[in-house]
C-alpha cells in the first residue's frame, strides 16, 4: 500500500496479485488480502495509517505473543454477538485512551463488572497490537 499510494485500487491489486509468492497461497487467503487492500484504500489517511501501524505492530510480536494475539481473536470472535459486541465497543473506548489510563480501567470494579476475566484478558491482548488513538498533539 505505501510504495503503491498513488495508484488505482484495480493496480493497487495487481501489484499485490503479482508479488513473489501471492499465487501460491491459498484462493480464500489470497481473497482476504485483495478485500484488506480494498478496505485500506477506501479508508481516510488516519485509518489507514491507524490500521497500518496496528499491522506492523502485529509484525514485530514475538511468535507466542503472536500466538496469544491470534488465539485473542478467536476468543472475541467466538463470543456471542452480544458480548462480542460490547467487547469490541470496549476496544475502541480503551484504545481512545493512554496506556496506563486503560490499565486502571480494565483492572476496575465497574470493568470487573461488565467482562469476565477472560474476557479481560482477551481485551488486554489484543489491545497490545493497537496504539492508543492519540492525536497529533497528544502525549503518552
Amino acid at each position: 500500500m505505501q510504495s503503491h499510494g498513488s495508484l488505482s485500487l484495480g493496480e493497487q491489486q495487481r501489484a499485490l496479485q503479482n508479488e513473489p509468492g501471492f499465487r501460491e497461497l491459498p484462493r480464500q487467503v489470497q481473497q482476504n488480502r485483495l478485500n484488506m487492500l480494498g478496505r485500506l484504500y477506501n479508508m481516510n489517511p488516519q485509518q489507514r495509517s491507524r490500521m497500518l501501524n496496528g499491522v506492523e505492530n502485529l509484525e514485530r510480536l514475538s511468535p507466542q505473543q503472536q500466538q496469544q494475539w491470534d488465539h485473542a481473536v478467536q476468543q472475541l470472535h467466538g463470543s456471542a454477538i452480544p458480548r462480542r459486541s460490547m467487547m469490541i465497543h470496549a476496544i475502541a473506548d480503551l484504545r481512545e485512551m493512554p496506556p496506563d489510563q486503560r490499565q486502571q480501567v480494565i483492572d476496575s470494579p465497574r470493568f470487573a463488572g461488565d467482562f469476565s476475566a477472560e474476557e479481560r484478558q482477551t481485551i488486554r491482548t489484543i489491545l497490545t497490537v493497537y496504539p492508543p488513538n492519540h492525536s497529533a498533539g497528544d502525549t503518552q
